[in-house]
């Protein structure tokens, strides 16, 4: 839930450690006492949270008493991140901070947990180094990296701790895939997105989201020049599906409401919001972006 609010993920930790810290009584409310054998048992847990930009290359990612993850490089280089550690969940003390780091295209990405690396005739140490050897293979799948991965840290199946390993490997959106214009904060700034939303989506093939996708411009865009300040940005990405984002630099974010009858505004989220798969907002240090997704017609090339 927390991660679907687009939160940064020192932010994010610092929510869901609030969550776990709370008591029993204070979670349950009135539902009445727990007593159950799930008490209390994400009191200490860790996490590891991280997100990456494909435009940007970059990831950011921060942790509640987890192991950082291990990084190979494109060029075989094998990496731990000195991210800092921040306090398991819920016992609170120091803050959380998040790290930002490019990734080359084509590294891989080793999330786990110790129970994969640390066992009562091997310290962790080691269980890293053996990690590495195995990610080490450039040629092999991340399937296939996974199965090598167990087999050599855990030869018998069994362990005394929960266990988990998530490989990703980085890509790239390339240029013909994004498209990005800076407007000023003026009001003719609506009906020039438009205009260039419109024409990119001709060039990408995908008139039939021509439509929609200028009303989310429009109404993004007019309460950007409405309540913020500028210069604005507007981005187009063409992905698995289409994503428009309008940031300015303001940190005040529209809320969706239903309008009576007899108002005279309030309805351009709503409407946005039947328009669009889903839609939200992220906040950064120099203001905030508002996203929404849209998915490719059934008969069109994306």
């Amino acid at each position: 839930a927390f991660a679907q609010m687009d939160l940064a993920p020192d932010e994010l930790l610092t929510r869901l450690d609030d969550l776990v810290g709370q008591s029993a009584e204070e979670q349950w409310g009135e539902l009445g006492s727990p007593g159950g054998p799930f008490e209390d048992v994400t009191t200490g847990a860790t996490c590891l949270y991280a997100v990456y930009d494909p435009v940007s290359r970059r990831c950011v990612m921060a942790r509640a008493g987890h192991l950082p993850p291990a990084i190979v490089h494109p060029d075989g280089a094998l990496t731990y991140p000195d991210l800092p550690a921040g306090p398991p969940l819920g016992l609170g003390g120091l803050p959380f901070e998040s790290m930002e780091i490019e990734l080359p295209v084509g590294s891989l990405l080793a999330l786990f947990t110790d129970g994969l690396v640390e066992a009562r005739d091997r310290d962790i140490d080691h269980g890293l180094q053996t990690l590495g050897e195995v990610l080490a293979d450039r040629d092999a799948s991340l399937e296939e990296l996974c199965d090598r991965a167990v087999a050599r840290l855990l030869p018998d199946g069994t362990t005394a701790d929960d266990t988990a390993l998530l490989l990703v490997r980085t890509r790239e959106l390339g240029t013909a895939q994004v498209a990005e214009w800076e407007l000023p904060a003026e009001p003719v700034a609506p009906g020039h997105a438009r205009e260039l939303a419109t024409r990119q989506l001709r060039d990408w093939g995908l008139e039939d989201l021509s439509f929609s996708t200028e009303l989310v411009v429009s109404e993004l865009v007019t309460n950007a020049v409405r309540y913020a300040a500028g210069p604005l940005h507007l981005r187009l990405i063409r992905d698995r599906t289409l994503l428009c984002e309008v940031a300015d630099t303001g940190h005040t974010s529209p809320h969706l409401r239903h309008s009576r009858d007899d108002d005279e505004g309030g309805r351009g989220l709503f409407i946005v919001a039947q328009l669009v798969q889903r839609w939200g907002t992220r906040y950064t240090r120099s203001g905030k972006t508002i996203w929404t997704e849209q998915s490719f017609p059934a008969d069109g090339d994306g």
